[in-house]
């Protein structure tokens, strides 16, 4: 069965991809019963660069097609970037004059009714055991203004497939991919608030709470007391700063 919202090049895409994913994966589905009928914003950890692939397969299994949120570059990779566009995701254009084409782009799909999925970090998590890090605050600004549920979503299982930084794939043997889904963040007291750079640091550390929960609930771990943050001097584990108003990235 298919999502009733993927077109016909994201179905032909995800008859060649689930039977490999099958394949090479164990997988441990868990909170499908979180995920909104209507347009959402599914929000998840970055560890390795096969994320984006394992964390829509979940959804897609649950009857969700998402929307992800991919570096502009490799739309213009060939194949990838066809993928990519007849299968409708969503360019991110990092710092440049286009980089607001994107959350406008993310904004217009979740008004008509899309899952749209980002990975608030923007890039790989630098924390040295591969906790979430400090995030960029785009994953709030979307969220604030379009007021859709934000669902967190943590999985634990893909590093081993391609670990962080990796070259070399390891399909073999089959490796356990879970992934799980939490309600959705409550940031409603944000709404009517100034769209400002403290509104949107409390509802970025909001989400990205939420999604370390359920990710030291799959790890049955401690996590740091307070997130890595590339932007402190040596960027050491236990720092903690503000997250700037940029596009998030999916990988």
């Amino acid at each position: 069965m298919h999502p009733p919202r993927a077109n016909r090049a994201y179905r032909n895409v995800a008859r060649v991809l689930r039977p490999v994913l099958y394949a090479i994966t164990r997988r441990d589905w868990r909170g499908a019963e979180h995920l909104p009928a209507g347009g959402f914003i599914a929000a998840g950890n970055h560890m390795t660069n096969v994320d984006p692939v394992t964390f829509a397969h979940f959804l897609y299994d649950n009857g969700v097609a998402p929307k992800i949120l991919a570096k502009s570059s490799l739309f213009s990779v060939p194949v990838v970037g066809w993928v990519l566009r007849t299968s409708g995701q969503i360019p991110v254009y990092r710092n440049t004059s286009q980089a607001g084409d994107s959350l406008r782009a993310a904004e217009q799909a979740l008004r008509e009714g899309e899952c749209v999925a980002v990975f608030p970090e923007g890039t790989l998590t630098r924390d040295p055991d591969l906790w979430p890090m400090v995030a960029k605050t785009g994953v709030a600004r979307l969220a604030l203004t379009t007021r859709v549920p934000v669902v967190p979503i943590a999985q634990w299982g893909p590093q081993l497939l391609l670990g962080r930084y990796a070259k070399v794939f390891k399909p073999i043997p089959p490796k356990r991919v879970t992934v799980l889904a939490g309600p959705p963040v409550d940031l409603a007291d944000l709404y009517d608030r100034p769209l400002d750079a403290a509104t949107l640091r409390e509802a970025t550390a909001r989400v990205m709470a939420a999604i370390t929960a359920l990710l030291a609930d799959v790890r049955g771990e401690t996590p740091p007391e307070r997130p890595y943050d590339m932007r402190r001097a040596g960027g050491g584990a236990g720092a903690a700063g503000p997250a700037a108003p940029t596009a998030d990235g999916a990988a």
